[in-house]
């Protein structure tokens, strides 16, 4: 008998699995064509725009921000936010710089120390309940203000050429920092997809109650949530600070509101319990491209800042909809 009650419900669930998994699909296929939308009409105003150099530098581009989408994307999903993302990668970047020139050591303690910056935050709303934007918030100014207390305002020091191939390197052709994102992407979208950890972030981002009850260790999951995120943060850091060559007390500015930005137009619900990492990859790739076809296309380099401003305004909405919905 109990068996027979079962089945309907087993099945409903798994036909609304279904449907969530399509919807997702038909997003990524949206952005996807949108994507190559915008790049058909700017190659039509500026053939330079296909150039190879030049898509090779938008997708060079797009991998630290990649990293940093994913990690916000997984705090969102637990109901959280993360604004000090850009924070922790100019202070880890600022750091590497006085490492020495043994890249493993550099990458080796600029993880951890992302890690435990984001391990931190989450510690302050799973244990100490504080807001995540406060959390974050008050992170992000701590590490502004070690920052320019270690430099004195103004770093100093060399990368090593083994960060800057990580950055700027190639495999048989293929970006290395692109070829190491498609990597965490794969394993966060399986971890997502395919395992207990992302059925329980995502049970806890729709029903926090609900998945306490099933005996899920929620404040773990959000301490781990914002250790992702600190982590992811650190290897986009690293990796921006290997392409530009420079660092300064400002490296990544801005990606705290890019990420958030990718992130929901990608497929994530402000409100908890839904992401998708080739949505969100596929958005910040998106962003990146329209930053790129500003200056192709000669305008005004102010007009990013309109662009992303419209892009955010863009993501509410969005967000609105699939709230609505």
């Amino acid at each position: 008998m109990s068996d027979i009650a079962l089945k309907p419900v087993t099945s409903s669930a798994r036909r609304n699995k279904d449907t969530v998994r399509a919807r997702n699909r038909r997003e990524v296929w949206m952005l996807l064509a949108f994507l190559l939308a915008i790049w058909a009409v700017t190659a039509l105003l500026s053939p330079r725009f296909l150039n190879p150099a030049n898509l090779r530098d938008i997708l060079v581009l797009a991998a630290p921000l990649g990293f940093v989408v994913i990690g916000q994307m997984i705090v969102i999903i637990v109901r959280g936010l993360d604004l000090s993302v850009a924070s922790i990668m100019a202070t880890v970047a600022v750091l590497a710089i006085g490492l020495g020139d043994n890249v493993f050591v550099i990458m080796a303690l600029g993880l951890m120390l992302g890690a435990a910056m984001g391990a931190f935050n989450g510690y302050l709303v799973a244990y100490r309940n504080v807001t995540p934007f406060l959390a974050t918030l008050a992170t992000m100014i701590v590490l502004q203000g070690v920052r320019f207390a270690y430099t004195g305002g103004a770093p100093s020091g060399t990368l090593p050429d083994g960060l800057r191939f990580l950055s700027t390197g190639t495999i048989a052709g293929v970006p290395v920092s692109l070829l190491l994102l498609l990597a965490v992407a794969f394993c966060a979208h399986w971890m997502l997809e395919r395992t207990i950890l992302g059925r329980r972030f995502k049970l806890y981002g729709v029903n926090p109650q609900a998945a306490r009850m099933t005996g899920a260790p929620v404040r773990f999951l959000v301490v781990l949530a914002f250790t992702i995120s600190g982590l992811m943060a650190a290897i986009g850091g690293l990796v921006l600070v290997g392409y530009v060559g420079i660092v300064d007390n400002w490296t990544g500015r801005g990606y705290e509101l890019d990420s958030i930005a990718a992130a929901v137009i990608g497929g994530a619900a402000l409100t908890g319990g839904k992401g998708s990492v080739p949505g969100a990859l596929l958005a910040a790739l998106i962003l990146v491209s329209l930053f790129n076809i500003v200056v192709i296309l000669g305008m005004s380099i102010e007009l990013q800042l309109v662009i992303k401003g419209t892009l955010i305004i863009l993501a509410a909405a969005v967000y609105m909809k699939r709230r609505d919905n």
